[in-house]
């Protein structure tokens, strides 16, 4: 399959379960060693999950089939360029590449309005809308030193 039957299926997706109601018009699909190896459409509204992105739903599907949570050498087909979290989660996953037809001022246009969140990253954490402080520091910090000291651990 080719980079645009890839996004084909992405679309594709995102009409699909958008018109099933199964949430918003978004979807995704990661790709490894040219075959898809997990979908996702947006399931907001249907599963009351705000994380149920479809980048997220499809690296989900990804990791699992795979068995790993490392995806990288992968790609991934969306049919909005990602959100903040979205964008973060791909991060996270190591995918290598990342395509998507419509930009985030189309979705802007559509009523999805990520340029909030665009806006408040690079906020110092004292001027964002969302108070952020800390608290328990050092009682915090004890689970980082354990985490520093174990043997066995997987490093992520």
């Amino acid at each position: 399959m080719s980079a645009d039957d890839h996004m084909r299926r992405a679309i594709a997706l995102s009409l699909e379960m958008m018109r099933s109601g199964k949430g918003g018009p978004f979807g995704a699909v990661v790709v490894k060693d040219g075959a898809i190896v997990g979908e996702g459409y947006n399931q907001v509204t249907a599963t009351n999950d705000p994380t149920a992105h479809a980048e997220v739903v499809a690296i989900r599907r990804a990791c699992q089939a795979l068995e790993t949570f490392d995806l990288t050498g992968a790609e991934i087909y969306t049919s909005c360029e990602p959100c903040p979290m979205c964008l973060a989660a791909i991060y996270w996953a190591r995918i290598g590449k990342i395509y998507y037809a419509n930009d985030r001022s189309d979705a802007a246009a559509a009523g999805f309005r990520d340029d909030y969140l665009y806006d408040e990253l690079p906020l110092p954490l004292d001027q964002r809308a969302v108070p952020i402080m800390p608290l328990l520091r050092a009682e915090g910090k004890a689970a980082f030193d354990e985490w520093m000291l174990k043997p066995d651990k997987v490093q992520y």
